[in-house]
């Protein structure tokens, strides 16, 4: 169901489609517990996702979760897809006690630098390709 729109992703960053490897490689994170996948529909169509990760802090002996990737149908944008798609990562990632939700986005995606921004997280370090975002689930 999202391999397409996974494929959509890669091909944003800079990747050569391959839905060959695009369905491989969601088949292999779900069939092996290592992912969560949020689709968001408009009737059957899937027209955005978020890819969460498991990140293990053993100090806290907590999981929290890295939304390693979002991404939304061109045609579909700014009609708040995304924030939903965030909105329901942060309630799932907070239903099992994770302190917080971090993610990366490049420097130059101001786009998703104010939906972040707007969504409560709080950039953390910049670099010279990415900033570093946490949202607080406390």
């Amino acid at each position: 169901m999202v391999v397409n729109l996974f494929d959509q992703y890669r091909v944003f960053y800079k990747k050569e489609s391959d839905l060959a490897l695009a369905g491989q490689f969601i088949r292999e994170r779900l069939d092996n517990n290592e992912s969560v996948i949020y689709v968001a529909v408009d009737g059957e169509k899937p027209v955005g996702f978020t890819q969460l990760y498991p990140k293990y802090s053993s100090a806290r002996a907590v999981k929290n979760w890295i939304l390693n990737d979002l991404y939304v149908d061109t045609g579909y944008r700014k009609q708040g897809i995304g924030a939903q798609l965030i909105k329901q990562a942060a309630e799932f990632a907070k239903k099992g006690n994770s302190q917080f939700i971090q993610l990366e986005t490049a420097v130059d995606n101001y786009t998703a630098q104010s939906l972040y921004e707007d969504l409560g997280f709080i950039k953390q370090s910049p670099d010279e390709e990415f900033y570093l975002y946490k949202l607080s689930l406390k």
